[in-house]
């Protein structure tokens, strides 16, 4: 679910549809999310042309997945590679958050201050092996002083103090430290 566009998405890819699978028209399925829980029988998502794409069958296990009204290899073929996209909103309503958690859109765009001093914005979030880092574009009169354009923080304590997203600000902790040495 990362931005790669400097300009906010309206839609959120979150999964993208595989290879045919079998003689009834299941395909492979490749989650992009950290909510499985959004993909049921019923569920409704838009692919990259505008179309709606109900699915019919969801085996989380297996990976594979089934389109409503698709039976044939045949068929589910023109879906191939198709990404699935779902709105803000959508996500709000059907993922659960746990206390202190926030959507990824939400963090993006946040403001990054440390000691009342703005380091930069959140561009996207990156996640390396277990570990997500805010990739922050470095506030412009700090790029003049001849810091980083760019840094990566990770989002965790001890450089995480408090995020507020309804305020757009990130508190940070030894995150000018990571921008000095990057």
């Amino acid at each position: 679910m990362s931005n790669q566009s400097s300009k906010k998405p309206s839609l959120l890819h979150v999964a993208t549809l595989g290879r045919t699978i079998g003689l009834k028209g299941d395909m492979n399925f490749i989650i992009k999310t950290d909510f499985p829980e959004q993909f049921i029988a019923g569920a409704e998502f838009v692919d990259s042309k505008g179309s709606s794409i109900t699915l019919s069958d969801v085996n989380l296990k297996r990976e594979t997945v089934k389109i409503n009204g698709i039976a044939t290899p045949e068929s589910a073929k023109k879906f191939v590679n198709a990404k699935l996209f779902t709105t803000f909103e959508k996500t709000r309503e059907t993922c659960q958050l746990g206390e202190g958690e926030f959507f990824w859109f939400d963090i993006i765009g946040c403001s990054v201050i440390e000691d009342g001093r703005e380091l930069g914005v959140v561009k996207e979030i990156e996640r390396m092996s277990i570990t997500d880092y805010l990739s922050v574009t470095t506030e412009s009169s700090l790029v003049a002083r001849g810091e980083a354009k760019e840094f990566l923080i990770p989002y965790h304590p001890p450089f995480i103090v408090h995020s507020d997203v309804e305020r757009k600000e990130i508190e940070v902790s030894g995150a000018y430290d990571l921008l000095q040495a990057s």
